[in-house]
């Protein structure tokens, strides 16, 4: 054994290196190249989408948003686990479904959450608010319903005065409390507090949870600024960046899955693809562990390939050795 590996440090010529040294240098060079690199070629930092951006490039956007919010018709309302218990909207694959296993853990009331509670912590600050509000409160689901499909329907024919919206005379009572409260909704978010009011911020420290604001947009509104920046689902907007980036490469696997059938025609979808990809996981932390399917390697030979010089010198070591 000493023999062996005598021969083998003779073949290499053997000089004074100074690893600190050469360490530093590098690390220098790359962190030069990075800051230059950065500067040429990294991401547009797009800020992220708020109520204040949508109020001031389409006010209609924010209205319908608040409206379906008001009537039910928003897509949260129906989500199911962990925000309410809507009835056959948990993904399963047969019995396994751990949306329902869960349970509702962040209740959300989309039409109070999203819209009267925040409206109602304005109050304080414009108190005329307050009878709109208790109207609405009082009002059966019947008559808010009327309410809102009224406004909704009217809004073809909108006009905006000073930021508010104005609507066609109709009949008294007709658009209740709800054009009053939509004018005040669009107020407070033109100041950039819709957000803040959402998750119930009391003081100048933004609230930590913000998982109410984040899920007032996350429709049309999501739907459209991630459009623009080919960023939804059907562009791979997972493993995208901002701009001409690629973003999170290493989550391919989990995008291509949503874009082939049974995946991307499935209502459980995203059930589904966790499952596939844990399976799979799975299969390849068990490889070493499993006959046959660990030997793959071996009987394929690429590492031989990968390591021929090794190999080659072994060989001949293995000859010459005594």
């Amino acid at each position: 054994m000493t023999k062996r590996w005598a021969n083998t440090n003779s073949r290499y010529p053997q000089v004074p290196y100074d690893l600190i040294r050469e360490m530093l240098i590098a690390l220098s060079i790359m962190g030069v190249l990075v800051i230059v690199l950065a500067g040429i070629f990294s991401t547009p930092d797009v800020p992220a989408l708020t109520a204040k951006q949508v109020v001031q490039q389409d006010p209609r956007l924010l209205i319908q948003t608040a409206l379906d919010d008001l009537s039910g018709q928003d897509a949260i309302s129906t989500y199911g686990p962990p925000y309410n218990n809507t009835p056959g909207a948990s993904q399963s694959i047969g019995p396994i479904s751990p949306e329902a296993w869960a349970g509702v853990q962040i209740p959300i009331q989309s039409a109070q959450d999203e819209v009267i509670a925040p409206l109602t912590r304005m109050i304080p600050v414009d108190p005329s608010l307050a009878r709109p509000i208790a109207t609405w409160n009082h009002a059966p689901a019947s008559l808010q319903t009327r309410w809102v499909n009224a406004v909704s329907g009217a809004l073809d024919k909108a006009t905006y005065v000073r930021g508010h919206l104005m609507l066609p005379s109709v009949s008294s009572g007709a658009y209740g409390p709800v054009l009053r409260l939509v004018n005040a909704y669009l107020d407070l978010s033109r100041t950039g507090l819709l957000e803040s009011a959402i998750d119930g911020a009391t003081g100048p420290i933004p609230a930590l949870n913000r998982t109410k604001s984040l899920l007032l947009l996350q429709a049309d509104p999501a739907v459209q600024y991630a459009s623009q920046l080919d960023m939804t689902g059907n562009q791979w907007g997972i493993i995208k960046e901002t701009g001409n980036y690629p973003g999170a490469v290493w989550l391919w696997y989990y995008t291509l899955l949503y874009q082939i059938p049974p995946f991307s025609t499935s209502s459980s979808a995203d059930l589904w693809v966790v499952m596939t990809v844990g399976i799979v996981t799975l299969l390849l932390v068990l490889t070493p562990f499993v006959p046959g399917l660990r030997s793959i390697p071996r009987w394929v030979g690429v590492y031989r390939l990968i390591w021929r010089r090794y190999y080659r010198e072994h060989g001949r070591l293995g000859r010459d050795g005594a």
